[in-house]
């Protein structure tokens, strides 16, 4: 019996909407398909439009429940990231978030801010081997961050300027981001 290009379509699709609709198997695609879309660099925000982050009264606590104090972070090159485990772009772009944070952790702060239990984050970490530090925010974080959806990343230079603004997944780990990075720190 010969199935016919319209059947295999049809087969095609139906499995994978049945894939999409078992929780076992629908993060992994969701994240393959976010993987794909953060094969690019996030970009950087016309000078003109580049809006500067003036309250740094913003106080966050690591795993051990020591305080991090946001003003410690000004005047220098920071990454801000808004992330979760459980969301797939989030995950998606995970790994050149670590990559990056290898290549410049001696540099460059960064903040990762989850909203989840130290528990979830811990075990999402030892599985992915990430190293970063992950931060909860004790108090409210600045406005100018304005936080709608995740993953929300800021990277703001010296003087407090926020030079990229890239809500979903992105390539961080790409030369062009490197290169930005780079200049930040002349």
């Amino acid at each position: 019996m010969k199935l016919s290009k319209g059947k295999i379509k049809n087969i095609v699709f139906f499995t994978l909407i049945g894939l999409l609709l078992i929780p076992q198997t629908r993060q992994p695609i969701q994240v393959l398909l976010h993987k794909s879309l953060a094969l690019f660099s996030p970009s950087i925000i016309d000078e003109s439009n580049q809006i500067i982050v003036e309250d740094y009264n913003w106080i966050l606590k690591d795993e051990s429940g020591l305080s991090f104090n946001f003003k410690s972070t000004k005047g220098k090159v920071v990454l801000i990231n808004f992330w979760a485990t459980w969301c797939p772009p989030c995950i998606a772009e995970m790994s050149s978030m670590q990559a990056l944070y290898e290549d410049y952790k001696d540099v460059v702060e960064f903040v990762f801010v989850s909203d989840e239990k130290f528990s979830v984050i811990s075990k999402f970490m030892n599985e992915k081997e990430y190293t970063f530090k992950v931060y909860k925010p004790i108090s409210e974080y600045p406005n100018k961050f304005n936080i709608s959806s995740i993953p929300r990343t800021f990277l703001i230079d010296k003087s407090g300027r926020i030079i990229i603004d890239k809500t979903g997944a992105a390539n961080w780990n790409s030369e062009s981001v490197k290169e930005v990075i780079n200049d930040l720190l002349k």
